[in-house]
């Protein structure tokens, strides 16, 4: 059961429509293939597999009986091509993002999760953290030992913390996309909320039905604090603006663009009318 009606307007609705894939006791040669190519998407972060980089060892091993779904999970997350990808180029906080939502199926609930993960592999070792999730109860309850891992955050569960739907969102970014290669590239997603115990709002993906969603850029110009007034007689208090999907006139409408706006009070009734004359969308507005 979808865990919201608007599941086609956040982009989820590939999640929530399909039901989790498992290899059943009595699988043909066609069935192990078609769990092998999901567990590549899940794992792998949708990312694009060449030819050569498959693990054919690997993929004989389950073809002929000789390891279970979870096993095959293991090895992919274990293996060189994996670490590649989402180990050794990314920092280790964003590592622990995608081994939650690669092999769990959702985002990390708390801070004090992320230190767990990064402790144990200080001090056993890469592939003894990857044993964490995938020997896990968590792991056990939900997929066993022939489902295939999936995003399972989009639907209401027992035992599922809230926070990890709305943090979903900062990991997934649209069905067709590819965990390399998001706007904000290697860094952590999550590593401000949690630190702070907050949650930030949805960010649906940019493919949904609303168009794009804000995300700052990694190297905003934008100040985070700004300190007193725009114009002299106006109130000391200033409002930051975020702005989505702005189509200018003079562009075809493929091409938009995320702003922020810095304003007074005085400003901030005009400075709305300009964003809807522009085309933009308000994603938020909060004191600067």
């Amino acid at each position: 059961m979808a865990i919201t009606t608007g599941a086609a307007r956040l982009g989820t609705t590939a999640y929530s429509d399909a039901k989790p894939l498992e290899l059943r006791s009595n699988w043909s040669p066609a069935d192990a293939q078609i769990v092998i190519r999901a567990v590549y998407r899940q794992v792998l972060g949708n990312d694009y597999l060449m030819a050569n980089e498959r693990l054919v060892g690997l993929e004989s091993l389950l073809c002929n009986g000789q390891i279970t779904v979870r096993e095959f999970v293991r090895g992919v997350a274990k293996s060189e091509l994996y670490k590649n990808k989402f180990f050794h180029a990314v920092f280790q906080t964003r590592a622990i993002e995608l081994h939650c939502k690669h092999l769990l199926g959702r985002a990390p609930y708390n801070e004090s999760e992320v230190i767990e993960h990064l402790d144990r592999y200080q001090n056993h070792g890469y592939d003894a953290d990857i044993d964490s999730y995938i020997d896990s109860n968590e792991y056990d309850e939900n997929f066993g030992d022939s489902i295939v891992p999936y995003c399972r955050s989009f639907e209401y569960q027992i035992g599922q913390q809230t926070q990890g739907f709305t943090r979903m969102f900062r990991l997934y970014r649209g069905y067709a996309n590819s965990d390399t290669s998001q706007v904000a590239g290697s860094k952590s997603r999550l590593a401000g909320e949690l630190g702070s115990n907050s949650t930030s709002a949805v960010i649906p993906p940019s493919g949904g039905n609303d168009g794009f969603a804000y995300q700052g850029t990694a190297e905003s110009s934008m100040p985070n604090r700004v300190f007193g007034r725009s114009t002299m007689g106006e109130s000391n208090r200033l409002y930051r603006i975020e702005v989505a999907s702005i189509s200018l006139p003079r562009y075809p409408r493929v091409r938009r663009s995320n702003k922020e706006f810095i304003v007074s009070y005085e400003q901030l009734n005009s400075t709305l009318q300009y964003i809807n004359k522009i085309g933009g969308k308000v994603a938020s507005v909060t004191l600067a």
